[in-house]
């Protein structure tokens, strides 16, 4: 579980630069897998389906996917962005996007005084890891 959590956060977490860095003392998100299922049709995909909780001040480090991700915010607010894009700031019932070719360089928690928690949907290879380091 402890490696899936490792895993999950690699893939949740931002890969560039200074903007998505975050601070040695910015909390870890607490990353649970709900569901894993192959998809049929589309022989070698599967879906993978998280929740992640950002506590106070919580923050990801640069990293891909190499998945379409689809995250939609359940509570809170969160600051997401890929490289080459502008950093969107999502509330409750919003949702955002990123494809297998972005590089996902910011995702933190807009408060430091609240939790944020949001469910992130991946349709990826079957075997590939949720989170990977940036190229």
């Amino acid at each position: 579980m402890r490696s899936l959590r490792s895993l999950a956060l690699l893939a949740l977490m931002p890969l560039t630069s200074n903007a998505a860095t975050p601070s040695p003392s910015a909390p870890e998100p607490i990353v649970r897998e709900v569901m894993t299922r192959p998809l049929p049709e589309q022989p070698g995909k599967e879906a993978l389906i998280l929740t992640v909780q950002y506590p106070p001040g919580g923050a990801d480090p640069v990293h891909r996917h190499d998945a379409h991700g689809f995250v939609y915010v359940l509570q809170g607010r969160i600051v997401m962005g890929v490289a080459g894009g502008r950093e969107v700031t999502l509330g409750p019932g919003e949702a955002f996007h990123e494809g297998p070719a972005d590089l996902h360089t910011v995702g933190r928690n807009a408060s430091q005084t609240e939790p944020a928690t949001f469910v992130v949907f991946l349709i990826k290879d079957i075997g590939t890891p949720a989170v990977l380091p940036p190229h």
